[in-house]
């Protein structure tokens, strides 16, 4: 036990050993995991190299393939190299092809790769609740080799910062009664570590507290080991609301996040305290977690400073650096930019250029977190002289839709590189809020990090295709160049429609997080069906290929939805109640179908996700809570009359059958006997009533499988001869 320990202390604590050496024992480990079978014709070896730039180097030995790195993600990465490149495979969250020859090729000449990116940031703080929340070890270990074979090497890792704060406050005299109105439930870490709400969906029990230290300290030391520079946190001034009762003359700001949650109270950085909590935050956390000095600190997620005065903003921002600095003088500041994207209105030039310019530009570093939507770095002088990073958010709420802006991210990266006006331009990253799916888009986006020239997706798309489905067959480029120039196509919209089925029912053409603008005509994504029916003889048995099928045809029936929804209003306004009765049944099929669709595959399953949360208790108690919180999360958000309800909202087999099916069921049941009395329909009265069903869903614990039901390929042959023709003619009626 004692070894154990002190290896840990020494993954945790690289600098203690002096320059960094390549943990050659971990990069084979992770060869074993990934291709158990025929790792034995892998060998790792260290590269040694004085520049600052990651590298790798492959090349065939007799009958072994050497992979050469000067860390563990280099030799990751040549080995994903060598696998996408030799033997044609793939591996993401939405299927994965390692379908390998007993004879591996052999590698002609040898290979050398340099990273142009210093940086290869992941994760955004919503990712670590809208995909992770309850993730466990076996998980956290399968992505953080997925992290490695894509070049990852800067990740954000904030697991277990509650069980610091506990710590800390605890150290300070609050008590466990106090602390009960600040730390929230699991599903709510990323906003309450952004200092947007207290204990909403708590109150946290201990154990999570002392399990998820467990678990970061895994996370970090496998990190680590592979050469990877995690991102932990640090102090930005939320501070419980107890906080006066043990300093009754702090200068605290209440704050509201605005999205229907009590206020939360930001210490002012000024006072005293503020310095204190953030060294003694930090030292803590060191204690447990280690440091590559790294810390992530946003002060106003969401929520506007109380002045925009330049100087106000300088020695606020001066202030958290010198708390991370007295705790650590090698720290770097990583800033998420979202604020100068979110709340252009309050930061122009001066306010931003304030901020940033109190930190010296070797100390911090900057995410322009939606750079693929809104490159900041072109309006603020490339973040007037700081390095920062070029990130892909792409995805928003954990949300399942068909969606992405390809042609740039194939070329947006390589063209800032270029670019004279870029200024310190360090990296690239993933910034999305929830992961697991459009795989195509995180699979293009890193590729960028071992080339430094435009992606030309010409060429890279038929690889992509092969890689996924084992054959470039004619019937599948047909359907990705469709998908090229339809869902993915970038244009008009932010980021991916919604299904109006997701939407709490009403006879308008969507709700305020059930988006329905598609940013193509629905109906040219049809053929894009067509062609991939066709592709089913060559390409059935592959999974990547499985997961497509299934999600191009969930995407055909969750559009269909709203020319069904549209004819059903219309005959209800014309009192057509046959009609009505018709096209409503139709509508609730379509529901049936879809669920039965996605059960086939566990990407698409409810089941899993409440079985996964009620797995992380240990007693009843604790596991009704997770999964209410697991419940609420994807549905209500918040509490009964929470505006952000449906934000996060799922197309997922179990969700489609048990919440959307009967919201829309009582929906068009009232709207029926308002019409059979004569009685206009009360939306209003009716939104008000169906709040208290959800809730009551919320909180119950019906049962979901957790394991997949029929074949998909099968489903969806029964479903494109169910739906095809019919889908075609609404749109040709459809206004």
């Amino acid at each position: 036990m004692k070894n154990k320990r002190w290896y840990l202390f020494l993954l945790l604590f690289p600098c203690v050993t002096g320059k960094a050496q390549v943990d050659l024992k971990s990069a084979e480990a992770l060869i074993k995991r990934v291709i158990p079978q025929h790792a034995s014709h892998f060998r790792a070896e260290a590269l040694s190299t004085s520049a600052p730039a990651d590298v790798f180097e492959i090349e065939s030995r007799k009958n072994t393939i050497i992979l050469r790195g000067n860390n563990g993600v280099a030799i990751a990465s040549a080995l994903y190299y060598y696998l996408k490149e030799y033997t044609h495979c793939q591996i993401t969250w939405n299927g994965t092809n390692l379908k390998l020859s007993q004879k591996l090729p052999a590698v002609p000449a040898k290979i050398r790769r340099t990273s142009p990116y210093t940086y290869r940031y992941y994760l955004n703080y919503c990712t670590f609740n809208y995909s992770m929340s309850w993730w466990d070890w076996a998980r956290w270990e399968k992505e953080i080799d997925w992290m490695a074979l894509h070049g990852i090497n800067m990740p954000l890792a904030i697991t277990g910062q509650e069980y610091i704060w506990h710590e800390v406050y605890r150290s300070l005299g609050f008590t466990e009664e106090d602390l009960k109105t600040f730390f929230c439930g699991p599903s709510y870490f990323a906003w309450f570590w952004m200092g947007n709400l207290d204990a909403w969906g708590g109150p946290l029990p201990q154990h999570w507290m002392e399990s998820h230290r467990d678990l970061q300290q895994q996370i970090v030391a496998r990190e680590r080991a592979l050469g990877m520079k995690p991102v932990l946190p640090a102090f930005t001034g939320h501070v419980p609301t107890a906080f006066t009762k043990l300093y009754p003359t702090s200068k605290l700001k209440k704050t509201n996040w605005g999205n229907d949650f009590d206020d939360t109270y930001i210490l002012d950085t000024e006072d005293p305290m503020f310095a204190t909590l953030g060294k003694k935050f930090l030292e803590t956390q060191t204690k447990y977690y280690g440091t590559s000095h790294l810390y992530s600190a946003d002060t106003f997620n969401e929520n506007e400073p109380p002045s925009d005065d330049p100087d106000y903003l300088a020695s606020l921002s001066k202030k958290v650096y010198e708390g991370m600095r007295s705790a650590d003088p090698d720290a770097t500041w990583v800033m998420q930019g979202w604020l100068f994207y979110s709340d252009r209105k309050f930061w122009k030039g001066p306010q931003i250029k304030a901020l940033l310019d109190a930190v010296p530009n070797d100390h911090m570093l900057l995410l322009d977190l939606a750079t693929e939507i809104e490159p900041v770095w072109k309006r603020t002088e490339a973040f007037y002289g700081k390095p920062w990073i070029w990130n892909m958010l792409h995805n928003f709420g954990g949300n399942i839709s068909l969606f992405g802006r390809i042609e740039g991210v194939a070329k947006g990266p390589s063209q800032a590189l270029h670019d004279s006006a870029s200024g310190q331009m360090k990296g690239i990253g993933l910034t999305m809020e929830g992961i697991e799916q459009n795989p195509v888009l995180y699979e293009l986006m890193t590729d960028h990090t071992w080339r430094d020239q435009d992606i030309v997706l010409d060429a890279w798309l038929p690889e992509y295709i092969l890689n996924r489905y084992g054959s470039k067959d004619a019937h599948a480029l047909k359907a990705w160049q469709i998908l090229r120039t339809t869902v993915y196509n970038g244009k008009d919209i932010r980021d991916g429609a919604e299904s109006i089925i997701a939407a709490r029912p009403t006879f308008e053409s969507g709700r305020r997080w059930a988006k329905t603008t598609l940013n193509y005509p629905a109906e040219s994504l049809l053929p894009a069906w067509d062609e991939l029916i066709q592709t089913i003889p060559a390409c059935k048995d592959y999974d990547g290929f499985q997961y497509d099928l299934v999600d191009v045809t969930r995407q055909v029936l969750a559009n269909y939805a709203l020319p069904l929804h549209q004819s059903i209003a219309e005959l209800y306004i014309r009192k057509d109640t046959i009609g009505f009765a018709r096209e409503t049944e139709k509508f609730i099929q379509l529901i049936d179908d879809l669920d039965r669709l996605l059960a086939t595959r566990k990407d698409f399953l409810l089941g899993k996700w409440l079985e996964d949360a009620r797995r992380c208790g240990i007693t009843k108690e604790e596991k009704d809570l997770y999964e209410q919180n697991a419940r609420n999360l994807i549905t209500l958000w918040g509490g009964a009359g929470n505006r952000l309800h449906e934000y996060a909202c799922r197309q997922w087999s179990g969700l489609l059958s048990d919440f959307y099916k009967p919201r829309w069921q009582q929906f068009f049941q009232q709207r029926i006997i308002a019409a059979r009395q004569r009685q206009p329909f009360d939306q209003q009265r009716f939104d008000e009533g169906i709040k208290a069903w959800e809730w009551q869903w919320v909180t119950a614990h019906t049962h979901f499988p957790e394991q997949t039901t029929g074949n998909s390929i099968d489903v969806v042959q029964q479903l494109y001869q169910q739906y095809r023709a019919a889908i075609e003619a609404s749109y040709s009626t459809m206004k």
